[in-house]
């Protein structure tokens, strides 16, 4: 619909003159769209330049008249007359002539023709609308008022006294119009147009809601033209759909929109869905949607979507062939990046198995030097789950690789695939090893040492070696919990933590203190006084599950230790904290708020994603500022005087030596500091508590291994 859009334009810069010139273009076109034509008419009526283009639009009679019979051609002329105001001689001919011969048994044509403004022919405007409208008034049928009434039901009427009594939704009393009024106001409505059902038989279109809602979905896009989710929501909820059971209703709709052939669904929740004049089958609107030519990395996206949803598609022969060969041409660009390359050779076995794509995949991933990044350039999935499948295939590194990407991954998805075939391999020490080191140092990954700590919960002898071992590993994820409690990036990680622990009544927490000595008690219970996302309620219960387990812990008063009343920290860690709480009370707090407004603005806030979660981001940023805000208030920076020379404690270097003399670097500073990948422990670490006033020549143990301090120096000489 290319004038279509020449014509929007004209219009949104107010250009009529242009507008005109291309009006006349289009006039003496050869061929027509009805479709375009109908578009073009309505936009124009509801545009500033209707009061001017009234005088020209007849000059659209000619292309009119080339138009087929039907009722497409019937409505053309309806708004011809509609936008007309130039009231020609020529035109009222048309007008009389045409309703003489739609409507040649009407005994009330001459009474009509006098309403509509015929008879004397200085105003006629609307003339075929307004006699449609007068045909239509009846007792029990169904009218639109246009300024604000909703729709209506014709109670009582009068033809001597041309007027009526109607009832309409959205006023409480009834109305009495006279035909002229009516006019300016009404709509006819047919007995099934949407508004109608919903006015006068709402218990019909819930049924439909119930056993079909895309049929009720495509009612009403019919009868009311392209509609957002939002004013969708606003035609249906609480009138035909109850408020309380709308997000689950439209949930469910939405998915089958979206397999719908006769509805087109909007990518984003501004747009629109729009009725089909022909419904298309799947194949057709995967096809219509190739021919755009998206960028490959959609086109992977499209096709794998639709293969996964329509897998019987593929037997169809000549959409399978067309296919086949569009994605075997996009594998053949001399362009095509290898992630890109992958994908399509994985969507192409799919469609067929020939060796030749199974050879090209193995030759990909044999000369491969690093797959792992390969395997992190994949975006869907299953995509990812299969390159891991082929990697085992051709890779004879494929162990080793699988170990490495076990502690890489963020999904945990791909973490259970990875970890399984690792366990289905013979030799499985170096799992163990990894999964020990995992269990003694969990700060080196979090988020894989919570994954592991839960699938142990499902299968209990999982690679935890020994009872010693079990506890150390239920004390970690405490240990952890009071590290990640001072880190606001981990609150989701600190969350998922203090679920395990309240989980089914702290079901955890009593199988912990059931088994444990009472030594391995009180030290869980200090532990979880420093772990700052516990409430006092959650502490108390598991000081309490403690006393349970050793009564004799009754009379020790609990140390609910306010530790850390001073957080450590060099002045780059004030300064690099202080710099992020500035940014989220200025730049990101107030993008937020423009984020809110934005997503605010599209409606149907119910069903708004976008605004969920701008106000979720809202949440926690207010979170992360709070928990800055109260970490700065107990922060001091470290300075020479600081540091006890000589003496292993924050802020110092401490080099020691193994029994294999190998020598290690342990460098303690703040939390704010921490990074264990480079040897940097926070003062509250495990490691500097147990190195805490050790001095030169003293011993100490970690994991299994005995260190000797060879020299302590301070980090800030």
């Amino acid at each position: 619909m290319s004038y279509l859009e020449e014509f929007k334009k004209k219009i949104s810069l107010n250009n009529y003159h242009e507008f005109l010139k291309l009006w006349e273009e289009y006039c003496y076109s050869d061929k027509v769209d009805p479709q375009e034509f109908t578009l073009l008419l309505d936009l124009m009526k509801k545009s500033e330049l209707a009061q001017n283009f009234g005088q020209h639009v007849d000059r659209a009679l000619l292309l009119w008249q080339s138009l087929s019979e039907g009722p497409e051609k019937h409505q053309i002329l309806k708004q011809i007359f509609d936008l007309q105001n130039s009231n020609t001689e020529e035109l009222a001919n048309l007008a009389y002539n045409y309703l003489k011969e739609k409507y040649p048994e009407d005994s009330f044509f001459n009474e009509k023709i006098r309403i509509i403004g015929l008879r004397n022919r200085e105003n006629f405007q609307g003339a075929l609308s307004g006699f449609e409208l007068l045909t239509h008034l009846k007792v029990g049928n169904f009218v639109y008022h246009t300024a604000g009434w909703g729709t209506g039901e014709i109670i009582d009427l009068s033809l001597i006294r041309e007027e009526m009594t109607l009832e309409f939704e959205y006023v409480i009393e009834q109305k009495h119009l006279t035909f002229q009024k009516s006019l300016k106001t009404l709509i006819p409505l047919s007995k099934d147009h949407f508004l109608a059902l919903r006015f006068g038989r709402p218990e019909v279109l819930e049924k439909i809601a119930k056993e079909d809602p895309v049929e009720l979905i495509s009612l009403l896009l019919k009868d009311l033209g392209p509609k957002s989710a939002s004013e969708i929501k606003d035609e249906l909820a609480e009138l035909i759909i109850p408020e309380n059971e709308w997000s689950k209703w439209w949930q469910n709709t939405r998915s089958k929109l979206k397999k719908s052939t006769k509805i087109e669904t909007p990518e984003d929740s501004a747009s629109v869905f729009v009725l089909r004049n022909e419904a298309l089958t799947h194949e057709q609107k995967l096809v219509s949607a190739l021919e755009k030519n998206p960028e490959i990395g959609q086109t992977i996206h499209l096709v794998y979507a639709f293969l996964r949803d329509f897998p019987q598609t593929l037997k169809n022969e000549s959409f399978k062939t067309s296919l086949y060969l569009k994605l075997s041409e996009i594998s053949e660009n001399p362009e095509i990046s290898p992630e890109h390359k992958l994908q399509v050779l994985f969507l192409l076995l799919q469609i067929c198995e020939e060796e030749k794509f199974e050879k090209q995949l193995a030759e990909i991933l044999k000369r491969e030097t690093k797959p792992l990044d390969l395997l992190e350039k994949l975006e869907i999935a299953h995509f990812k789950k299969t390159l891991l499948e082929k990697l085992k295939k051709y890779n004879p590194e494929w162990p080793k690789l699988f170990l490495e990407e076990l502690f890489l991954t963020k999904s945990h998805f791909i973490r259970d695939h990875v970890f399984d075939e690792l366990r289905g391999e013979k030799d499985q020490e170096n799992l163990k090893r990894k999964l020990r080191e995992l269990i003694l140092d969990p700060l080196k990954n979090p988020a894989a040492f919570i994954w592991y700590f839960q699938k142990t919960q499902k299968e209990e002898e999982l690679f935890l070696f020994d009872k010693l071992l079990k506890q150390r590993f239920f004390e970690n994820l405490l240990a952890l919990l009071s590290s990640l409690s001072l880190k606001p990036e981990n609150k989701d990680l600190a969350k998922k933590i203090i679920s395990l622990l309240t989980h089914e009544h702290f079901k955890l927490v009593r199988d912990f203190m059931k088994q444990a000595s009472e030594a391995e008690v009180k030290e869980v219970i200090l532990i979880s006084t420093k772990c700052q996302n516990l409430s006092d309620h959650e502490l108390s219960i598991i000081q309490s599950l403690g006393q349970t387990a050793y009564p004799s812990l009754k009379n020790e008063k609990a140390e609910k230790t306010d530790e850390p009343t001073v957080i450590w920290t060099t002045r780059e860690g004030y300064e690099t904290v202080q710099n992020r709480l500035k940014k989220l009370a200025s730049v990101e707090t107030i993008q937020n708020a423009k984020e809110i407004e934005e997503a605010r603005s599209h409606g149907d806030l119910r069903e708004n994603a976008e605004y969920k979660a701008a106000l979720e981001r809202r949440d926690r940023l207010q979170s992360e500022i709070k928990q800055l805000s109260d970490q700065l208030k107990l922060a001091r920076i470290l300075t020479k005087e600081d540091i006890i020379p000589g003496q292993a404690g924050v802020g110092t270097v401490v080099e020691c030596e193994t029994k294999n003399q190998e020598k290690v670097l342990f460098t303690i500073l703040g939390p704010w500091e921490a990074n264990p990948e480079k040897q940097i422990f926070s003062f509250q670490s495990k490691l500097a508590q147990k190195m805490a006033g050790l001095k030169e020549g003293d011993t100490f143990n970690l994991q299994n291994e005995e260190y000797r301090i060879r020299k302590i120096s301070s980090y800030l000489t």
